[in-house]
């Protein structure tokens, strides 16, 4: 028998504090089968980080750290100009301190992977793309990395010996060249339709290992249930790629 293809489920939990916050995420997680856990440099903090952390242990699904520009004022968004020394040790510092909280929750983390401009900077800048590579790598080189397929972040993790995994977006819309639309453009965030049909393309296309669901995104729990259910019912299994 031939056996059923594997899909991750990824999303980015711990970015709203609070208890509506946390609530929102549980539902997320409970959908998912990774959390990318905010670090405090774009959102969260140590009490949100504990909490997602302890449900993500709690409904046995990965964490990976969700690293960031220092921008809680831009949410991370903007693209920031940071000396590739200072802005490896603002990654290096964002994996210990979820690794710290996790541990205290009875888990590990698994994996890293960028938050929103540094995400997309990281894709086609060597030098920022190194800077990660080599920043996760000093930290545990057994961390696997998230990031778009055959981009400068993936290439810097192979080449500092880092495994790393190509994930799609379901709920954003790419441009003819297999970037991602820009937010502030119209028809960036699609539709609940058009997010489950572009999950199940990509799942199809063999070149993704991970798919995220933005917890920002209207609906996120919703989607990320009908998401998943829609690739179990097409025969994917659904499992963490960490």
């Amino acid at each position: 028998m031939t056996p059923a293809p594997v899909i991750d489920l990824n999303a980015d939990v711990g970015e709203r504090p609070g208890s509506a916050g946390v609530a929102a995420d549980t539902a997320i997680i409970a959908a998912v089968s990774s959390a990318n856990v905010a670090c405090g440099f774009h959102a969260g903090d140590g009490e949100t980080m504990r909490a997602v952390c302890e449900i993500a242990v709690a409904k046995h699904k990965n964490i990976g750290a969700h690293v960031s520009y220092l921008d809680r004022e831009g949410f991370g968004r903007r693209d920031l100009e940071v000396e590739p020394a200072l802005l490896r040790e603002h990654v290096a510092q964002q994996i210990r301190a979820l690794q710290i909280v996790a541990g205290a929750a009875g888990a590990a983390v698994g994996y890293v992977k960028p938050h929103g401009a540094l995400y997309n900077r990281a894709a086609i800048d060597p030098v920022y793309a190194e800077v990660i590579a080599s920043a996760i790598a000093s930290v545990d080189s057994g961390l696997k990395l998230l990031g778009p397929p055959d981009s400068r972040l993936l290439a810097a993790a192979e080449a500092h010996g880092l495994e790393g995994f190509a994930e799609g977006f379901p709920d954003r819309a790419y441009r003819a060249d297999g970037t991602l639309m820009p937010r502030s453009q119209p028809g960036a965030v699609l539709d609940r339709t058009a997010a489950i049909a572009q999950a199940r393309r990509l799942a199809a296309e063999g070149r993704f290992r991970s798919l995220c669901i933005h917890s920002d995104t209207p609906g996120a729990a919703e989607l990320a249930i009908a998401v998943r259910n829609k690739l179990i019912g097409e025969g994917f299994e659904i499992r963490p790629f960490a």
